[in-house]
C-alpha cells in the first residue's frame, strides 16, 4: 500500500491527499508535525534527504518527495494534465510559480501567524505584501476564466488552490480578489474534492 508520510495543516500534503482521492487510491497516512522536526531524520531520511512532508512511499518501496513532483505522478495518463503541449507547458507554468512567487508568500505568513511559537513579524509583513502582490497576479488572471489552463481543472488548479482557499488564515482578504473566490468555489465543487484539517 502507498505511505503518505504528511502533516494534515500543510497545503503540499494537502495537494497529494486531493490527487489520491481524485484516483482514488487507497494509501496509510503517517502524520509528521511541522512544527517539531526533531525526528524527521529517523523517519523520513533514507526516503527524502531535505525532510520534508510530504513524501510518498509507493507500493513498490520507491520514494517521492515534492508535492507538485507528486501530483504529477500522480496524474499522469489522466485528464488532470493536458495532452497539447501548450496547455502542459502552461499547467507547468502555474506550477512553478506556486512554488516560487505563491507558497513562499501565502504559506509563510499563514505559518507565522498560525503556528509559530514567536511570530517573526518582519517576515509577515512581507510575505503579506508578496502575498497580495500574487493574489493580484491570479484574480487578474482568472477574470473572464473558469480555471487556470485550457478552461478545464487541471492540476494546476489543485496547486494553486491549497494555500490560496487558506490565505485568510495569513492575514488576506480574499474578498479583494472576487475572480479568485469565484475559481475557489469551482475548484471546491469538483467531484471528490477533500478539505483541508480545520476548514
Amino acid at each position: 500500500m502507498i505511505k503518505l508520510y504528511e502533516s494534515q495543516i500543510s497545503g503540499n500534503c494537502w495537494k497529494v491527499r486531493q490527487m489520491l482521492a481524485h484516483r482514488e487510491l487507497p494509501y496509510e497516512s503517517i502524520e509528521l508535525s511541522v512544527v517539531d522536526r526533531s525526528n524527521r531524520a529517523d523517519v523520513i531520511g533514507g526516503a527524502n534527504p531535505a525532510l520534508r512532508v510530504p513524501t510518498l512511499i509507493l507500493d513498490d518501496g520507491r520514494p517521492l518527495a515534492e508535492s507538485n513532483a507528486i501530483m504529477l505522478y500522480l496524474a499522469e495518463g489522466t485528464e488532470l494534465i493536458p495532452e497539447d503541449p501548450y496547455e502542459r507547458a502552461q499547467v507547468l507554468q502555474w506550477l512553478f510559480y506556486e512554488q516560487y512567487d505563491h507558497e513562499p508568500n501565502i504559506a509563510v505568513a499563514r505559518f507565522q501567524l498560525m503556528y509559530a511559537a514567536e511570530p517573526d513579524e518582519a517576515a509577515i509583513e512581507r510575505t503579506q505584501i508578496g502575498g497580495r502582490r500574487v493574489l493580484a497576479t491570479m484574480d487578474d488572471h482568472l477574470r473572464g476564466r473558469t480555471f487556470l489552463v485550457a478552461e478545464r481543472y487541471t492540476v494546476a488548479d489543485i496547486a494553486l488552490y491549497a494555500y490560496t482557499h487558506v490565505a485568510g488564515d495569513g492575514g488576506f482578504e480574499l474578498s479583494d480578489y472576487p475572480a479568485v473566490q469565484a475559481w475557489l468555489a469551482r475548484v471546491a465543487a469538483q467531484p471528490g474534492h477533500i478539505t483541508l484539517l480545520g476548514d
